[in-house]
C-alpha cells in the first residue's frame, strides 16, 4: 500500500511539471509521425531526410531538450575570445604611435623629394603642390567666362510660376498701343528711340528719323541720311529742355544736331572715326560714344566743341548717360566695363572709376531718381545681371541673374521700381522692386529681343522698341488715380490701321 501510493505521488509530481516531455497534447509534428512510420515499416529513412529531422526540431527545444527561452536569442559567450579582444584594446595606443611615425616618415620623403625635383631647399618645398592633393585648385578670375555655362543655362527660361511680389497698383499684361517700325535696326549696340518732354518720340528707322507726337498722333519725317550704302542712323537724343533740338549720331561718325521745328539741321560736329551708337545731354554738353572706343564732349553752345575727348575704353561704346544732378557720366563698352567719369575731367585725366565686375556688354545704364549716386546697369548674353552701383565709392550694391540679355533699364519716377528688357530667350519684360529686387510682374508680347526702351515725360508710360519691327507702350507706372487719356489719345483710327508714313503704322 505504501509503495502504491508513493508511485502515485511521483506520478502527479512528474505529470505537472515543466520538465515533463513525455506528456503531450494534439496532434504530433508530422516529422515525428514520418519517424515513427518508418521504425514500424523497419525500413531507414533516405539520407536527406535523417538531415532534416535532425535540424528539425520543435519551438523551443535543443537536442531534444525544451528550452525555457522561446525564441529569444542568447549567444554563447563560450564562442568568444576575450583574451583575445583584451589585446586588440591594448594594442590599439601602439598603432596610433607608430602612424604618427609613419606620417613623419612621409613628409620627410615627400620634402627630399621635392628637393631633388625642384632643386629647392627642404624647408621652401613643403610651399610647393608636389604630391599635395589636400588643397583645392585656385578659383578662376574674374573676368572668366565659362561659354557652355552661357550655352546651356541661356536657353533654360525661368519658371513662369515663380513667386511674383503683389503690388497694390494695377498693371495691364497687354501695351495700351502697337506701332510697326520696318528697318529698325536689329543691334545691340545702338540706341534708335528718345522721347522728350514735349512728348515727341523720335524713332530712327534705317537711314530716316521719324516723329511721333503722343498728344496728337501725328507724324513728320525729320531726315535722312544719304551716304554709303550701308550708311544709317546710329543713335538718336533730345535736349533735356524744351525739346527743340534733337541729336543724331550716324555711321559715319559725324554727330548733328537738328531744329525739330524749322526741320533743319543746326551744326554737324565731328570727333569720331566710326559709328556713334551713344548719345547723352547734360545741359549745353553733349556727349557722344562711337565704335572707336572714344568719348567725346561737345559744347554745342560754341564753334570748337570738342572740350574732351576720353579713350580709357577699349572697344566699341554702347552706353552714355549723365547723372540728374550732371556731375558723374556714366559709360558702358564692349570691353565689358563700366567707367565713371567726373563733368571736370578733362582729355588728360582717367575715369573716376573702372569696374570690371560684369562679364559681357554694358549697354542698359539708368541713374535712380530716388536715390542720389545709385547707378543700376545691365549686362549682355554672357552676363545677364543687373546691377547697382554707388557712384560716389564705386561699390557694388546688389547684383541679381536675370536669366538673359539686359538690353535696357528704365526706373519708375513714382516707387521704387526698375523695369528691364531682355533678349533670347523670352524676349521679354520685369518690373523689379528695390532694393529687395523681387519680381513684380513680366510682360510679354514681343518676339525679338527688345533693345530699346524709353519713358514718357509724365512718367507713366514706357515705350519697348524689339527686333521685330515693333513698338509696343506699356502703361506701367502710372499710378492709380490717373487716367490713361491724359498720357495717351484714344485715336479711332489705331484700330482701322490708320497709315501715318510710308514707313511707320498704327496697329
Amino acid at each position: 500500500m505504501t509503495s502504491t501510493v508513493v508511485d502515485y505521488e511521483n506520478l502527479l509530481t512528474t505529470s505537472f511539471s515543466d520538465e515533463n516531455t513525455t506528456v503531450r497534447s494534439g496532434v504530433r509534428a508530422r516529422w515525428e509521425r514520418k519517424r515513427l512510420q518508418a521504425k514500424v515499416s523497419g525500413s531507414s529513412l533516405p539520407e536527406s531526410s535523417s538531415r532534416e529531422t535532425e535540424t528539425r526540431q520543435p519551438l523551443g527545444s535543443h537536442n531534444g531538450q525544451q528550452c525555457g527561452t522561446g525564441d529569444r536569442f542568447i549567444p554563447n559567450r563560450g564562442g568568444m575570445d576575450l583574451e583575445l579582444s583584451a589585446h586588440h584594446l591594448r594594442s590599439r595606443s601602439h598603432d596610433d604611435e607608430d602612424s604618427v611615425n609613419s606620417e613623419c616618415s612621409f613628409d620627410s620623403y615627400k620634402s627630399a623629394l621635392g628637393s631633388a625635383i625642384l632643386g629647392v631647399e627642404e624647408g621652401d618645398a613643403a610651399s610647393s603642390r608636389i604630391l599635395s592633393f589636400q588643397d583645392k585648385a585656385p578659383t578662376p578670375s574674374g573676368d572668366t567666362v565659362n561659354n557652355m555655362k552661357i550655352l546651356y543655362s541661356s536657353s533654360a527660361a525661368p519658371s513662369r510660376k515663380a513667386a511674383v511680389k503683389s503690388v497694390s497698383r494695377h498693371i495691364p499684361n497687354a501695351p495700351s498701343r502697337i506701332l510697326d517700325a520696318p528697318d529698325l535696326l536689329d543691334d545691340y549696340y545702338l540706341n534708335l528711340i528718345s522721347w522728350s518732354d514735349s512728348n515727341v518720340l523720335a524713332v530712327a528707322l534705317s537711314q530716316t528719323v521719324y516723329l511721333w507726337n503722343a498728344s496728337t498722333g501725328n507724324i513728320k519725317e525729320l531726315c535722312t541720311f544719304n551716304g554709303a550704302p550701308n550708311s544709317h542712323i546710329s543713335s538718336v537724343s533730345w535736349v533735356q529742355e524744351g525739346g527743340a533740338h534733337l541729336a543724331v549720331g550716324t555711321s559715319a561718325g559725324s554727330t548733328q544736331l537738328w531744329d525739330v521745328d524749322a526741320c533743319k539741321q543746326l551744326r554737324s560736329m565731328d570727333g569720331h572715326s566710326d559709328r556713334v551708337g551713344a548719345l547723352s545731354w547734360n545741359r549745353h554738353i553733349l556727349s557722344s560714344g562711337g565704335r572707336d572706343a572714344a568719348i567725346v564732349n561737345h559744347d554745342v553752345r560754341v564753334a570748337r566743341h570738342n572740350v574732351a575727348t576720353h579713350c580709357d575704353h577699349t572697344q566699341e561704346i554702347c552706353g552714355l548717360s549723365w547723372s540728374p544732378d550732371g556731375t558723374t557720366l556714366a559709360s558702358g563698352a564692349n570691353d565689358n566695363r563700366l567707367c565713371l567719369w567726373d563733368a571736370s575731367a578733362s582729355s588728360s585725366s582717367g575715369p573716376k572709376y573702372s569696374l570690371t565686375d560684369h562679364q559681357a556688354a554694358v549697354k542698359a545704364l539708368a541713374w535712380s531718381p530716388h536715390e542720389r549716386n545709385v547707378l543700376a546697369t545691365g549686362g549682355g548674353t554672357a552676363d545677364r545681371c543687373i546691377k547697382f552701383w554707388n557712384s560716389q565709392t564705386g561699390a557694388l550694391l546688389n547684383s541679381i541673374d536675370t536669366g538673359s540679355q539686359v538690353c535696357s533699364l528704365v526706373w519708375n519716377p513714382f516707387e521704387k521700381e526698375i523695369l528691364s528688357s531682355h533678349g533670347f530667350a523670352r524676349n521679354q519684360l520685369c518690373i523689379w522692386k528695390y532694393p529687395t529686387m523681387a519680381k513684380v510682374k513680366e510682360l510679354e508680347g514681343h518676339t525679338a529681343r527688345v533693345l530699346h526702351m524709353a519713358c514718357s515725360p509724365d512718367g507713366g508710360t514706357v515705350v519697348s522698341a524689339a527686333a521685330d519691327e515693333t513698338l509696343r507702350f506699356w502703361n506701367v507706372f502710372a499710378p492709380t488715380s490717373k487716367s490713361s487719356s491724359s498720357r495717351l489719345p484714344h485715336n479711332s483710327g489705331h484700330r482701322k490701321g490708320k497709315k501715318l508714313s510710308k514707313s511707320m503704322h498704327i496697329r
